[in-house]
């Protein structure tokens, strides 16, 4: 016997208005690249212009994100895209790294990096307190060593590598 819990379908959003706003957003990425292709000059003049390449990408992004959207036109109304809980597990990932991305401007790569690796193991990871805090330092500063130092490698910096005269 069944409960109805296990017979009931999941609810989450459709595959079909998915993948026609996935379709549409992609076709307007796709505008912007052959605007921008074109406006640099995408024709060829003793060689290459600047946008000959990126405009040659940008007509196929467009042929083949016109195809996704003619697909789910045509595709039968069936089934959900991702559940509700699916996509809880990925605001759980994407809210940490939209912080981290806005922190980078401010703070600089390491020490934005250090408060995305707190945030994201603190939510995500079952690791006790001292290994969550000895990571988010550990991890950066090998990142430090690695690129400014040894690679010299200029990444953005924040306040605190100021301070420390970098």
């Amino acid at each position: 016997m069944t409960s109805p819990a296990e017979t009931e379908a999941p609810r989450g959003l459709a595959r079909r208005p998915v993948e026609r706003i996935v379709a549409l957003v992609l076709i307007a990425l796709a505008a912007i690249v052959l605007y921008d292709s074109y406006g640099r000059g995408a024709g060829w003049d003793n060689g290459p212009e600047n946008g000959f390449f990126p405009a040659r990408v940008g007509w196929i992004f467009l042929a083949a994100s016109l195809f996704i959207l003619v697909q789910s036109l045509r595709s039968p109304q069936d089934g959900v895209f991702v559940t509700y809980e699916q996509l809880g597990q990925v605001t759980r990932v994407l809210g940490p790294l939209i912080l981290f991305v806005a922190l980078i401007q401010p703070l600089g790569l390491y020490v934005a990096s250090s408060v995305f690796i707190l945030v994201f193991m603190s939510i995500v990871a079952t690791s006790r307190w001292w290994s969550i805090v000895l990571t988010a330092i550990l991890v950066p500063l090998a990142c430090f060593w690695v690129f400014e130092l040894q690679f010299r490698v200029p990444l953005p910096k924040g306040p605190l590598e100021t301070a420390l005269g970098y």
